[in-house]
Protein backbone atom coordinates (compact mmCIF):
# COMPACT_ATOMS: atom_id res chain seq x y z
CA UNK A 1 0.00 0.00 0.00
CA UNK A 2 1.21 3.48 -0.79
CA UNK A 3 -0.96 5.73 1.38
CA UNK A 4 0.15 6.77 4.85
CA UNK A 5 -0.78 4.65 7.83
CA UNK A 6 -2.25 6.84 10.59
CA UNK A 7 -1.24 5.39 13.96
CA UNK A 8 -2.34 7.15 17.14
CA UNK A 9 -1.52 6.65 20.79
CA UNK A 10 -4.01 6.71 23.67
CA UNK A 11 -1.85 5.76 26.67
CA UNK A 12 1.71 6.39 27.77
CA UNK A 13 1.53 4.47 31.06
CA UNK A 14 -0.81 2.48 33.29
CA UNK A 15 -2.89 5.29 34.78
CA UNK A 16 -2.80 7.73 31.89
CA UNK A 17 -5.82 9.83 30.92
CA UNK A 18 -8.84 7.51 30.82
CA UNK A 19 -10.74 9.49 28.19
CA UNK A 20 -7.83 9.48 25.73
CA UNK A 21 -9.08 6.41 23.86
CA UNK A 22 -12.42 8.06 23.14
CA UNK A 23 -10.72 11.37 22.30
CA UNK A 24 -8.48 9.69 19.74
CA UNK A 25 -11.29 7.68 18.15
CA UNK A 26 -13.60 10.66 17.79
CA UNK A 27 -11.03 13.39 17.08
CA UNK A 28 -10.13 12.49 13.51
CA UNK A 29 -9.24 9.69 11.09
CA UNK A 30 -7.08 6.80 12.34
CA UNK A 31 -6.12 3.36 11.05
CA UNK A 32 -4.55 1.98 14.23
CA UNK A 33 -4.80 3.07 17.85
CA UNK A 34 -2.07 1.95 20.23
CA UNK A 35 -1.79 2.00 24.00
CA UNK A 36 1.37 1.60 26.06
CA UNK A 37 0.57 0.48 29.60
CA UNK A 38 3.84 -1.13 30.69
CA UNK A 39 6.92 0.18 32.45
CA UNK A 40 9.52 -1.37 34.72
CA UNK A 41 7.48 -0.45 37.80
CA UNK A 42 4.21 -1.59 36.20
CA UNK A 43 5.54 -5.11 35.70
CA UNK A 44 6.25 -5.30 39.43
CA UNK A 45 2.74 -4.04 40.25
CA UNK A 46 1.16 -6.58 37.90
CA UNK A 47 3.37 -9.30 39.37
CA UNK A 48 2.04 -8.56 42.83
CA UNK A 49 -1.50 -8.58 41.43
CA UNK A 50 -0.90 -12.03 39.99
CA UNK A 51 0.35 -13.32 43.35
CA UNK A 52 -3.04 -12.49 44.83
CA UNK A 53 -5.01 -13.72 41.80
CA UNK A 54 -3.49 -16.00 39.14
CA UNK A 55 -6.09 -14.78 36.63
CA UNK A 56 -4.90 -11.15 37.01
CA UNK A 57 -1.69 -9.62 35.68
CA UNK A 58 -3.05 -7.33 32.97
CA UNK A 59 -4.01 -3.64 32.86
CA UNK A 60 -7.66 -3.60 33.91
CA UNK A 61 -8.04 0.04 32.86
CA UNK A 62 -7.74 -1.05 29.23
CA UNK A 63 -10.83 -3.24 29.55
CA UNK A 64 -12.84 -0.40 31.08
CA UNK A 65 -11.79 1.87 28.22
CA UNK A 66 -12.80 -0.76 25.66
CA UNK A 67 -16.22 -1.07 27.29
CA UNK A 68 -16.84 2.53 26.29
CA UNK A 69 -14.92 2.56 23.00
CA UNK A 70 -14.88 -0.87 21.34
CA UNK A 71 -18.04 -0.04 19.40
CA UNK A 72 -16.54 3.25 18.24
CA UNK A 73 -13.40 1.54 17.00
CA UNK A 74 -15.44 -1.10 15.16
CA UNK A 75 -17.66 1.51 13.50
CA UNK A 76 -14.65 3.52 12.32
CA UNK A 77 -12.57 0.53 11.23
CA UNK A 78 -9.77 1.34 13.69
CA UNK A 79 -7.63 -1.54 14.85
CA UNK A 80 -6.40 -1.50 18.44
CA UNK A 81 -2.94 -2.71 19.45
CA UNK A 82 -1.82 -2.61 23.07
CA UNK A 83 0.67 -4.16 25.46
CA UNK A 84 -1.96 -4.03 28.23
CA UNK A 85 -1.73 -7.83 28.45
CA UNK A 86 1.22 -7.36 30.76
CA UNK A 87 1.91 -10.67 32.50
CA UNK A 88 -1.24 -12.35 31.18
CA UNK A 89 -1.96 -11.49 27.53
CA UNK A 90 -4.01 -14.66 27.00
CA UNK A 91 -6.20 -13.74 29.96
CA UNK A 92 -6.76 -10.23 28.62
CA UNK A 93 -7.56 -11.57 25.14
CA UNK A 94 -10.23 -13.84 26.66
CA UNK A 95 -11.61 -10.90 28.65
CA UNK A 96 -11.81 -8.75 25.50
CA UNK A 97 -13.69 -11.53 23.68
CA UNK A 98 -16.11 -11.84 26.58
CA UNK A 99 -16.62 -8.08 26.60
CA UNK A 100 -17.21 -7.99 22.84
CA UNK A 101 -19.73 -10.83 23.15
CA UNK A 102 -21.59 -9.09 25.94
CA UNK A 103 -21.70 -5.85 23.91
CA UNK A 104 -22.65 -7.65 20.70
CA UNK A 105 -19.67 -6.29 18.74
CA UNK A 106 -18.18 -8.73 16.19
CA UNK A 107 -14.45 -8.18 16.69
CA UNK A 108 -11.60 -10.61 16.13
CA UNK A 109 -9.09 -10.75 18.98
CA UNK A 110 -5.53 -12.05 18.91
CA UNK A 111 -2.59 -11.92 21.28
CA UNK A 112 1.16 -12.30 21.40
CA UNK A 113 2.97 -14.38 24.01
CA UNK A 114 6.33 -16.02 24.65
CA UNK A 115 7.94 -13.17 26.56
CA UNK A 116 7.38 -14.74 29.99
CA UNK A 117 10.68 -16.22 31.22
CA UNK A 118 9.86 -16.14 34.93
CA UNK A 119 10.23 -19.90 35.34
CA UNK A 120 13.81 -19.69 34.11
CA UNK A 121 14.71 -17.01 36.66
CA UNK A 122 14.31 -18.39 40.20
CA UNK A 123 13.53 -15.72 42.75
CA UNK A 124 12.02 -13.35 40.21
CA UNK A 125 8.48 -12.12 40.64
CA UNK A 126 8.38 -11.47 36.89
CA UNK A 127 10.99 -11.91 34.16
CA UNK A 128 9.98 -10.94 30.65
CA UNK A 129 11.86 -10.62 27.37
CA UNK A 130 11.25 -7.57 25.21
CA UNK A 131 9.77 -8.90 21.97
CA UNK A 132 9.54 -7.07 18.65
CA UNK A 133 6.68 -6.22 16.35
CA UNK A 134 6.44 -9.17 13.97
CA UNK A 135 4.13 -11.17 16.22
CA UNK A 136 1.75 -8.21 16.18
CA UNK A 137 2.12 -8.05 12.39
CA UNK A 138 1.12 -11.70 12.01
CA UNK A 139 -1.98 -11.14 14.16
CA UNK A 140 -3.03 -8.17 12.03
CA UNK A 141 -2.35 -10.02 8.78
CA UNK A 142 -4.68 -12.76 10.05
CA UNK A 143 -7.46 -10.19 10.37
CA UNK A 144 -7.33 -9.27 14.06
CA UNK A 145 -9.22 -6.14 15.08
CA UNK A 146 -7.71 -6.10 18.58
CA UNK A 147 -4.21 -7.33 19.40
CA UNK A 148 -2.96 -7.49 22.98
CA UNK A 149 0.57 -8.38 23.96
CA UNK A 150 2.74 -8.90 26.97
CA UNK A 151 6.18 -7.33 27.23
CA UNK A 152 7.05 -6.06 23.78
CA UNK A 153 9.15 -2.98 23.23
CA UNK A 154 7.12 0.21 23.30
CA UNK A 155 8.04 0.91 19.67
CA UNK A 156 6.83 -2.55 18.60
CA UNK A 157 3.27 -1.24 18.91
CA UNK A 158 4.09 0.82 15.81
CA UNK A 159 6.55 -1.40 13.95
CA UNK A 160 4.10 -4.32 14.02
CA UNK A 161 1.18 -2.49 12.38
CA UNK A 162 3.56 -0.82 9.91
CA UNK A 163 5.14 -4.14 8.87
CA UNK A 164 1.69 -5.66 8.39
CA UNK A 165 0.30 -2.69 6.46
CA UNK A 166 3.26 -2.17 4.13
CA UNK A 167 4.40 -5.78 3.87
CA UNK A 168 7.87 -5.10 5.22
CA UNK A 169 10.29 -8.00 5.52
CA UNK A 170 12.46 -8.45 8.64
CA UNK A 171 15.61 -7.25 6.86
CA UNK A 172 14.17 -3.91 5.69
CA UNK A 173 16.12 -2.16 8.40
CA UNK A 174 15.82 1.46 7.28
CA UNK A 175 12.03 1.25 7.07
CA UNK A 176 11.79 -0.56 10.38
CA UNK A 177 14.13 1.96 12.01
CA UNK A 178 11.89 4.79 10.82
CA UNK A 179 8.93 3.06 12.45
CA UNK A 180 10.92 2.53 15.66
CA UNK A 181 11.67 6.25 15.83
CA UNK A 182 7.99 7.05 15.21
CA UNK A 183 7.02 4.55 17.88
CA UNK A 184 9.45 6.01 20.37
CA UNK A 185 7.99 9.48 19.80
CA UNK A 186 4.42 8.20 20.27
CA UNK A 187 4.98 5.81 23.16
CA UNK A 188 4.80 8.35 26.00
CA UNK A 189 1.62 9.97 24.76
CA UNK A 190 1.38 13.69 25.40
CA UNK A 191 5.11 14.06 26.05
CA UNK A 192 5.27 14.54 22.26
CA UNK A 193 2.60 17.26 22.26
CA UNK A 194 3.88 19.62 24.93
CA UNK A 195 3.49 17.55 28.09
CA UNK A 196 6.47 17.66 30.49
CA UNK A 197 8.19 19.95 27.98
CA UNK A 198 10.99 22.31 28.98
CA UNK A 199 9.50 25.21 27.00
CA UNK A 200 5.90 24.48 27.95
CA UNK A 201 5.04 28.17 27.82
CA UNK A 202 5.39 28.08 24.02
CA UNK A 203 1.81 26.78 23.78
CA UNK A 204 -1.33 25.88 25.69
CA UNK A 205 -0.57 22.60 27.46
CA UNK A 206 -3.45 22.57 29.93
CA UNK A 207 -5.02 19.59 28.12
CA UNK A 208 -2.65 18.37 25.41
CA UNK A 209 -3.99 16.08 22.74
CA UNK A 210 -2.40 12.68 22.17
CA UNK A 211 -0.01 12.27 19.23
CA UNK A 212 -0.30 10.35 16.00
CA UNK A 213 2.10 9.45 13.21
CA UNK A 214 1.38 9.49 9.49
CA UNK A 215 3.74 6.68 8.52
CA UNK A 216 4.79 6.04 4.93
CA UNK A 217 5.98 2.91 3.15
CA UNK A 218 9.59 4.15 3.08
CA UNK A 219 9.68 4.52 6.88
CA UNK A 220 9.40 8.30 6.92
CA UNK A 221 6.62 9.87 8.93
CA UNK A 222 4.97 13.06 10.13
CA UNK A 223 4.24 13.44 13.83
CA UNK A 224 1.06 15.40 14.44
CA UNK A 225 -2.17 15.39 16.48
CA UNK A 226 -5.87 15.69 15.81
CA UNK A 227 -7.05 19.15 14.76
CA UNK A 228 -8.51 21.19 17.57
CA UNK A 229 -6.81 19.31 20.40
CA UNK A 230 -4.60 21.04 22.95
CA UNK A 231 -0.86 21.15 23.21
CA UNK A 232 1.46 21.57 20.25
CA UNK A 233 3.88 19.61 18.09
CA UNK A 234 7.13 21.18 16.97
CA UNK A 235 10.74 20.16 16.43
CA UNK A 236 11.45 20.80 20.10
CA UNK A 237 8.69 18.57 21.50
CA UNK A 238 9.73 15.76 19.16
CA UNK A 239 13.42 16.22 19.98
CA UNK A 240 12.65 16.04 23.68
CA UNK A 241 10.81 12.75 23.30
CA UNK A 242 13.48 11.28 21.01
CA UNK A 243 16.05 11.87 23.73
CA UNK A 244 13.87 10.43 26.49
CA UNK A 245 15.22 7.22 28.03
CA UNK A 246 17.75 6.65 25.26
CA UNK A 247 21.52 6.50 25.26
CA UNK A 248 23.95 6.64 22.37
CA UNK A 249 23.53 6.83 18.63
CA UNK A 250 22.51 3.17 18.36
CA UNK A 251 19.02 2.55 19.74
CA UNK A 252 18.74 -1.22 19.87
CA UNK A 253 15.56 -3.24 19.66
CA UNK A 254 14.56 -6.82 18.85
CA UNK A 255 13.70 -6.02 15.21
CA UNK A 256 16.30 -3.42 14.29
CA UNK A 257 18.92 -1.09 15.70
CA UNK A 258 17.89 2.44 14.80
CA UNK A 259 20.60 5.05 14.30
CA UNK A 260 19.46 8.12 16.22
CA UNK A 261 22.37 10.09 14.78
CA UNK A 262 20.75 9.88 11.33
CA UNK A 263 17.33 11.29 12.35
CA UNK A 264 16.32 14.51 10.59
CA UNK A 265 13.49 16.66 11.93
CA UNK A 266 11.74 19.34 9.88
CA UNK A 267 8.79 21.53 10.78
CA UNK A 268 6.19 20.61 8.15
CA UNK A 269 3.51 23.12 9.08
CA UNK A 270 1.58 23.89 12.27
CA UNK A 271 1.66 20.89 14.62
CA UNK A 272 3.46 18.77 12.02
CA UNK A 273 7.05 17.51 12.25
CA UNK A 274 8.53 15.38 9.49
CA UNK A 275 11.00 12.64 10.44
CA UNK A 276 13.22 11.23 7.72
CA UNK A 277 16.75 10.05 7.05
CA UNK A 278 16.60 7.29 9.66
CA UNK A 279 19.00 4.46 9.02
CA UNK A 280 18.70 1.00 10.50
CA UNK A 281 21.05 -1.87 11.19
CA UNK A 282 20.65 -5.54 12.09
CA UNK A 283 19.48 -6.01 15.70
CA UNK A 284 21.83 -7.31 18.40
CA UNK A 285 22.15 -11.08 18.94
CA UNK A 286 20.50 -10.96 22.37
CA UNK A 287 17.15 -9.86 23.76
CA UNK A 288 16.76 -7.72 26.84
CA UNK A 289 14.95 -9.32 29.76
CA UNK A 290 13.42 -7.17 32.49
CA UNK A 291 13.61 -9.04 35.77
CA UNK A 292 11.60 -7.85 38.78
CA UNK A 293 11.99 -9.26 42.26
CA UNK A 294 11.04 -8.27 45.78
CA UNK A 295 14.07 -6.64 47.38
CA UNK A 296 12.86 -6.57 50.98
CA UNK A 297 11.05 -3.99 53.07
CA UNK A 298 11.35 -0.24 53.28
CA UNK A 299 10.46 2.21 56.02
CA UNK A 300 10.55 6.00 55.92
CA UNK A 301 10.24 8.91 58.32
CA UNK A 302 10.54 12.59 57.42
CA UNK A 303 11.45 14.79 60.37
CA UNK A 304 10.61 18.50 60.15
CA UNK A 305 13.33 20.82 61.48
CA UNK A 306 12.13 24.40 61.94
CA UNK A 307 13.98 27.62 62.62
CA UNK A 308 17.50 27.88 64.05
CA UNK A 309 20.22 25.25 64.49
CA UNK A 310 18.98 22.97 61.72
CA UNK A 311 22.27 21.08 61.40
CA UNK A 312 22.50 20.53 65.16
CA UNK A 313 18.89 19.35 65.31
CA UNK A 314 19.58 16.88 62.51
CA UNK A 315 22.67 15.58 64.29
CA UNK A 316 20.70 15.08 67.49
CA UNK A 317 17.90 13.03 65.97
CA UNK A 318 20.34 10.94 63.97
CA UNK A 319 22.22 10.06 67.14
CA UNK A 320 18.99 9.32 69.02
CA UNK A 321 17.72 7.01 66.26
CA UNK A 322 21.05 5.20 65.93
CA UNK A 323 20.42 2.27 68.32
CA UNK A 324 17.07 1.44 66.69
CA UNK A 325 18.71 1.28 63.26
CA UNK A 326 21.66 -0.89 64.22
CA UNK A 327 20.19 -4.10 62.73
CA UNK A 328 18.98 -2.56 59.46
CA UNK A 329 20.86 -3.53 56.32
CA UNK A 330 20.66 -0.13 54.67
CA UNK A 331 20.15 3.27 56.34
CA UNK A 332 20.05 6.52 54.42
CA UNK A 333 19.67 10.06 55.78
CA UNK A 334 19.08 13.08 53.53
CA UNK A 335 18.77 16.65 54.79
CA UNK A 336 16.94 18.99 52.40
CA UNK A 337 17.54 22.62 53.31
CA UNK A 338 14.18 23.95 52.21
CA UNK A 339 14.32 26.52 55.03
CA UNK A 340 14.96 30.24 54.54
CA UNK A 341 16.30 32.78 57.02
CA UNK A 342 13.75 35.14 58.55
CA UNK A 343 11.01 33.19 56.75
CA UNK A 344 7.50 34.68 56.49
CA UNK A 345 5.77 31.28 57.01
CA UNK A 346 6.49 28.30 59.23
CA UNK A 347 6.74 26.00 56.23
CA UNK A 348 9.42 28.10 54.55
CA UNK A 349 11.29 28.22 57.86
CA UNK A 350 11.52 24.42 57.90
CA UNK A 351 13.99 21.87 56.56
CA UNK A 352 13.23 18.18 55.95
CA UNK A 353 15.34 15.33 57.28
CA UNK A 354 14.42 12.14 55.45
CA UNK A 355 15.28 8.74 56.88
CA UNK A 356 14.91 5.66 54.65
CA UNK A 357 15.65 2.20 56.01
CA UNK A 358 15.73 -1.07 54.02
CA UNK A 359 16.06 -4.65 55.23
CA UNK A 360 14.98 -8.16 54.34
CA UNK A 361 13.26 -8.42 57.75
CA UNK A 362 10.16 -6.24 57.98
CA UNK A 363 10.58 -5.90 61.75
CA UNK A 364 13.80 -3.93 61.28
CA UNK A 365 12.11 -1.27 59.15
CA UNK A 366 8.66 -1.34 60.71
CA UNK A 367 8.08 -1.58 64.43
CA UNK A 368 11.69 -0.86 65.38
CA UNK A 369 11.72 2.28 63.25
CA UNK A 370 8.25 3.57 64.05
CA UNK A 371 8.54 2.92 67.76
CA UNK A 372 11.85 4.72 68.06
CA UNK A 373 10.60 7.72 66.06
CA UNK A 374 7.36 8.06 68.02
CA UNK A 375 9.16 7.79 71.37
CA UNK A 376 11.18 10.90 70.48
CA UNK A 377 8.06 13.05 70.24
CA UNK A 378 8.74 14.77 73.59
CA UNK A 379 12.42 13.97 73.93
CA UNK A 380 14.29 15.39 70.98
CA UNK A 381 14.90 18.72 69.25
CA UNK A 382 12.63 21.72 69.84
CA UNK A 383 9.65 21.80 67.49
CA UNK A 384 9.82 18.03 66.89
CA UNK A 385 7.27 16.67 64.43
CA UNK A 386 7.16 14.40 61.37
CA UNK A 387 5.28 14.72 58.07
CA UNK A 388 3.30 11.51 58.63
CA UNK A 389 3.22 8.74 61.23
CA UNK A 390 5.76 6.04 60.34
CA UNK A 391 4.23 2.83 59.01
CA UNK A 392 4.96 -0.85 59.43
CA UNK A 393 7.36 -1.03 56.48
CA UNK A 394 6.34 -1.67 52.88
CA UNK A 395 7.78 -4.19 50.42
CA UNK A 396 9.91 -2.73 47.65
CA UNK A 397 10.99 -4.10 44.33
CA UNK A 398 14.23 -4.36 42.41
CA UNK A 399 14.52 -4.17 38.62
CA UNK A 400 17.41 -5.82 36.80
CA UNK A 401 18.08 -5.97 33.07
CA UNK A 402 19.79 -9.06 31.71
CA UNK A 403 20.26 -10.30 28.15
CA UNK A 404 19.68 -13.75 26.69
CA UNK A 405 20.31 -15.28 23.24
CA UNK A 406 17.29 -14.50 21.08
CA UNK A 407 16.88 -18.11 19.94
CA UNK A 408 16.13 -19.11 23.56
CA UNK A 409 12.98 -16.97 23.62
CA UNK A 410 9.70 -18.06 22.08
CA UNK A 411 7.67 -15.49 20.17
CA UNK A 412 4.17 -16.72 19.42
CA UNK A 413 1.29 -15.03 17.63
CA UNK A 414 -2.02 -16.54 18.76
CA UNK A 415 -4.30 -15.71 15.84
CA UNK A 416 -8.03 -14.88 15.99
CA UNK A 417 -8.96 -18.49 15.12
CA UNK A 418 -6.83 -19.80 17.99
CA UNK A 419 -4.04 -21.15 15.81
CA UNK A 420 -0.49 -20.51 17.00
CA UNK A 421 2.22 -19.15 14.74
CA UNK A 422 5.85 -19.14 15.81
CA UNK A 423 7.71 -15.96 14.87
CA UNK A 424 11.31 -16.83 14.01
CA UNK A 425 14.20 -14.89 15.54
CA UNK A 426 16.08 -12.42 13.36
CA UNK A 427 18.22 -14.18 10.78
CA UNK A 428 20.96 -11.56 10.88
CA UNK A 429 22.32 -9.79 13.94
CA UNK A 430 25.13 -7.36 14.69
CA UNK A 431 27.00 -6.60 17.88
CA UNK A 432 26.03 -3.32 19.48
CA UNK A 433 29.32 -1.41 19.18
CA UNK A 434 29.71 2.23 20.10
CA UNK A 435 29.58 4.77 17.29
CA UNK A 436 32.73 6.89 16.86
CA UNK A 437 32.42 10.39 18.30
CA UNK A 438 31.22 12.74 15.55
CA UNK A 439 33.06 16.00 14.86
CA UNK A 440 31.93 18.98 16.91
CA UNK A 441 30.82 22.26 15.32
CA UNK A 442 33.10 25.25 15.28
CA UNK A 443 33.02 26.95 18.70
CA UNK A 444 31.47 30.38 19.06
CA UNK A 445 33.91 33.28 18.90
CA UNK A 446 34.96 34.67 22.27
CA UNK A 447 32.80 37.48 23.59
CA UNK A 448 31.17 38.83 26.73
CA UNK A 449 29.41 36.33 28.98
CA UNK A 450 26.79 36.59 31.67
CA UNK A 451 26.01 34.31 34.62
CA UNK A 452 22.61 32.77 33.87
CA UNK A 453 20.64 29.49 34.03
CA UNK A 454 21.52 26.93 31.37
CA UNK A 455 17.80 26.51 30.64
CA UNK A 456 17.59 29.95 29.04
CA UNK A 457 19.28 28.51 25.95
CA UNK A 458 18.72 24.73 26.16
CA UNK A 459 15.97 22.27 26.77
CA UNK A 460 16.33 19.00 28.65
CA UNK A 461 14.40 15.85 29.37
CA UNK A 462 15.43 13.05 31.70
CA UNK A 463 14.23 9.61 32.74
CA UNK A 464 15.14 6.22 34.14
CA UNK A 465 16.42 2.94 32.78
CA UNK A 466 16.78 0.52 35.65
CA UNK A 467 19.27 1.98 38.10
CA UNK A 468 20.65 4.46 35.59
CA UNK A 469 19.28 7.72 34.25
CA UNK A 470 19.67 9.69 31.07
CA UNK A 471 19.55 13.44 30.59
CA UNK A 472 19.07 14.66 27.04
CA UNK A 473 20.02 18.30 26.46
CA UNK A 474 19.37 20.12 23.19
CA UNK A 475 19.96 23.57 21.77
CA UNK A 476 17.27 25.50 19.96
CA UNK A 477 19.57 27.31 17.51
CA UNK A 478 22.75 26.52 15.61
CA UNK A 479 24.63 29.20 17.56
CA UNK A 480 23.56 27.74 20.91
CA UNK A 481 24.61 24.30 19.67
CA UNK A 482 28.08 25.58 18.79
CA UNK A 483 28.46 26.72 22.40
CA UNK A 484 26.74 23.76 24.10
CA UNK A 485 28.73 21.08 22.29
CA UNK A 486 31.99 22.46 23.68
CA UNK A 487 30.79 23.73 27.06
CA UNK A 488 28.78 20.83 28.48
CA UNK A 489 31.33 18.05 28.77
CA UNK A 490 30.84 15.05 31.06
CA UNK A 491 33.08 16.71 33.65
CA UNK A 492 31.10 19.95 33.45
CA UNK A 493 27.90 17.94 33.83
CA UNK A 494 29.22 16.38 37.04
CA UNK A 495 30.23 19.79 38.32
CA UNK A 496 26.76 21.21 37.70
CA UNK A 497 25.02 18.20 39.27
CA UNK A 498 27.09 17.30 42.35
CA UNK A 499 24.98 14.18 43.03
CA UNK A 500 26.58 12.66 39.90
CA UNK A 501 30.14 13.65 40.80
CA UNK A 502 31.28 10.17 41.84
CA UNK A 503 29.25 8.23 39.27
CA UNK A 504 30.12 7.11 35.74
CA UNK A 505 28.75 9.64 33.25
CA UNK A 506 28.90 9.02 29.49
CA UNK A 507 28.24 11.79 26.97
CA UNK A 508 26.78 10.99 23.54
CA UNK A 509 26.78 13.63 20.79
CA UNK A 510 23.85 13.79 18.31
CA UNK A 511 24.58 16.70 15.94
CA UNK A 512 21.48 16.24 13.75
CA UNK A 513 19.34 16.91 16.83
CA UNK A 514 21.73 19.58 18.19
CA UNK A 515 21.74 17.42 21.27
CA UNK A 516 23.88 15.80 23.94
CA UNK A 517 22.67 12.73 25.79
CA UNK A 518 24.20 11.94 29.18
CA UNK A 519 23.86 8.51 30.77
CA UNK A 520 24.43 8.50 34.54
CA UNK A 521 25.00 5.01 35.87
CA UNK A 522 23.69 3.78 39.24
CA UNK A 523 22.15 7.09 40.31
CA UNK A 524 18.82 5.32 40.93
CA UNK A 525 20.25 2.40 42.88
CA UNK A 526 18.19 -0.72 42.20
CA UNK A 527 15.57 1.07 40.13
CA UNK A 528 12.40 3.07 40.62
CA UNK A 529 10.64 0.52 42.82
CA UNK A 530 13.47 0.70 45.35
CA UNK A 531 12.84 4.47 45.83
CA UNK A 532 16.57 5.13 46.12
CA UNK A 533 16.47 8.91 45.82
CA UNK A 534 14.16 11.90 46.16
CA UNK A 535 13.29 11.74 42.45
CA UNK A 536 13.24 7.94 41.98
CA UNK A 537 12.67 8.02 38.20
CA UNK A 538 15.01 10.96 37.49
CA UNK A 539 12.11 12.81 35.87
CA UNK A 540 13.33 16.22 37.09
CA UNK A 541 17.08 15.68 36.77
CA UNK A 542 17.08 17.59 33.49
CA UNK A 543 15.17 20.50 35.00
CA UNK A 544 17.68 20.69 37.84
CA UNK A 545 20.43 20.88 35.23
CA UNK A 546 18.60 23.67 33.36
CA UNK A 547 18.31 25.65 36.60
CA UNK A 548 22.06 25.59 37.21
CA UNK A 549 23.96 28.82 36.48
CA UNK A 550 27.06 29.14 34.34
CA UNK A 551 28.72 31.76 32.17
CA UNK A 552 26.75 31.95 28.92
CA UNK A 553 27.71 34.07 25.89
CA UNK A 554 25.56 37.19 25.87
CA UNK A 555 24.87 36.72 22.16
CA UNK A 556 22.73 33.70 23.12
CA UNK A 557 20.74 35.46 25.82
Amino acid sequence: MTGPLRIGNASGFYGDRFDAMREMLTGGPLDVLTGDYLAELTMLILGRDRLRNPDAGYARTFLRQLEECLGLAHERGVRIVSNAGGLNPAGLADAVRALAGRLGIPVRVAHVEGDDLTAAHPGALAAHAYLGGFGIAECLRAGADVVVTGRVTDAALVTGPAAAHFGWAPAEYDRLAGAVVAGHVLECGTQATGGNYAFFRDGDVRHPGFPLAELHADGTCVITKHDGTGGFVDVGTVTAQLLYETGGARYAGPDVTARLDTVRLTQDGPDRVRIDGVRGEAPPPTLKVGRNRLGGFRGEVVFVLTGLDVEAKAALVREQMGPALAKAADVRWDLSRTDRPDAPTEETASALLRLVVRDADQRNVGRALSGAAVELALASYPGFHVLAPPGKGAPYGVFEAVHVPRDTVGHTAVLPDGSRLQVPPAADTAALDAVPEPPLPEPLPEGPRRRAPLGLVTGARSGDKGGSANVGVWARTDEAWRWLAHELTADRFRELLPETRDLPVTRHVLPNLRALNFVVESILGEGVAAQHRFDPQAKALGEWLRARHLDIPEVLL
